[in-house]
């Protein structure tokens, strides 16, 4: 059974209010409650740990993005993180499942990939270009940190013991990078295309 992390100041229906109202440490306590759950399902649903890696990135993006509909009356907090990620999850699977079928079919009849094909290949080259140069942008302080919480699962207290560093230390720049991750992937959407300067 998934586990959720508690952190026992803050209420298990708080955390993606603080996150919609953009609250300094929201995003870290988003990570330590819920990333050992999102970590659970992306490497249950992904084909490799480079695929598990990039949906959890998708997943928070995404709960940081979508936070504000989060709805107490309607669901608990861990059942609306659960949907978001197993939602995306799903589209990465359905987007890859087309993009086999499609070439299987097309190297079948000896022809050159179809429009569509090569479209989506491009976006999603594009799309893991853009994270990329977005993750490439961080100190690597802030890399290493969201690598260790994000990708392993690994709790602010954990990282400061590893890295013998502060833990307030570790939270500024866990809280830091995703705030930069958020805005450069925010000002890609609003470009539409290309790398932001």
């Amino acid at each position: 059974m998934l586990q959720v992390d508690e952190k026992p100041s803050q209420s298990i229906e708080s955390v993606l209010a603080q996150v919609a109202r953009r609250e300094p440490e929201s995003l870290n306590y988003c990570i330590e409650r819920y990333g050992n759950l999102i970590w659970s399902l992306a490497k249950r649903y992904s084909p490799s740990q480079a695929d598990a890696e990039d949906a959890v990135q998708e997943i928070f993006l995404e709960l940081w993005q979508k936070a504000e509909r989060f709805n107490p009356s309607m669901s608990a907090e861990s059942t609306f993180v659960t949907m978001i990620a197993r939602r995306r999850l799903i589209d990465r699977y359905r987007k890859q499942s087309r993009a086999v079928e499609t070439t299987l079919e097309t190297s079948d009849l000896d022809e050159q990939p179809s429009v569509s094909v090569v479209a989506a290949s491009a976006e999603l080259i594009d799309e893991a270009a853009k994270a990329t140069r977005c993750l490439e942008g961080l100190v690597v302080n802030q890399r290493d940190i969201l690598r260790r919480s994000i990708h392993e699962g690994k709790s602010h207290s954990q990282i400061s013991a590893e890295m013998q560093i502060p833990l307030g230390s570790v939270k500024s720049f866990a809280r830091r990078g995703l705030i930069q991750l958020r805005e450069c992937m925010e000002r890609f959407s609003v470009a539409g295309t290309g790398v932001p300067s």
